[in-house]
């Protein structure tokens, strides 16, 4: 069932989203070959937890940690802990806040020191699909219409999106309906009305969009090739879509 929220609820979500969006600015400040990612996730939690808010990622299924810190080849998912940033990686950083009961939820991929000239345009493509899928979530267009755009857009640049991971609504849970994916038709899937929230996140792959999933629930490209990762949760309104985790 999608919830649509109330504008006294999509202020409380704008405070939520303004709460992730300067932890994941603050994080990728600190992001430099030599850095631990448990370190990262430490002042993530911190951070949060300075503005009254909640880490939404600590403990959701099990997940032990505030941040997701996905390297290379990780698309999504993976867990801060003793491995150390090294020159030429790159790294998505995944956040999410929870503020008076809703949350803000909020990904972006930075480069570690100077990386290949690749994998800079891949963040850079990444980027771009996010912005070419909200501009599509329009009122009184469908879910699919974002899927198309962002997939279009991807693989008119030689890249992949994947498939397997999609995003989603987003309220006083992390993950409501409607679902998002990052492929799909125009005209198709929930129409898009005023009220609803979305958490709208290309993951797109240099290579093949064929990813495994391993216990803990970390998500690696299938053929090894980088990954990226963008995501903002988006407000759909009379007058078009908001960024509520844009700073």
């Amino acid at each position: 069932m999608i919830v649509l929220k109330t504008q006294e609820d999509l202020s409380i979500m704008r405070m939520a989203g303004q709460i992730a969006g300067e932890c994941l600015a603050m994080v990728g400040e600190m992001i430099r070959p030599g850095v631990y990612t448990k370190d990262l996730d430490k002042a993530a939690e911190d951070f949060i937890r300075s503005r009254g808010a909640i880490p939404t990622f600590k403990g959701y299924n099990g997940f032990p940690c505030s941040l997701c810190t996905s390297i290379n080849e990780v698309v999504v998912h993976g867990v801060p802990g003793e491995e150390r940033l090294e020159e030429g990686d790159i790294i998505s950083i995944d956040v999410g806040a929870t503020f008076k009961g809703f949350v803000g939820d909020t990904a972006a991929t930075f480069p570690v020191g100077e990386v290949s000239k690749e994998a800079l345009r891949l963040i850079q493509v990444t980027k771009e699909a996010l912005y070419t899928g909200i501009q599509a979530a329009q009122p009184g267009a469908h879910v699919g219409d974002i899927g198309y755009a962002i997939e279009r857009f991807v693989r008119g640049q030689g890249y992949n999106v994947v498939k397997e991971y999609a995003g989603h609504g987003v309220g006083r849970a992390m993950h409501e309906d409607p679902l998002v994916p990052n492929y799909g038709n125009r005209k198709q899937g929930a129409i898009l009305r005023p009220g609803m929230v979305i958490a709208i996140e290309p993951m797109v792959n240099i290579g093949s969009s064929e990813v495994i999933t391993y216990p803990d629930m970390h998500v690696v490209t299938k053929d090894g090739s980088l990954s990226a990762h963008f995501e903002h949760t988006v407000a759909i309104t009379e007058e078009g879509p908001v960024c509520l985790t844009e700073v």
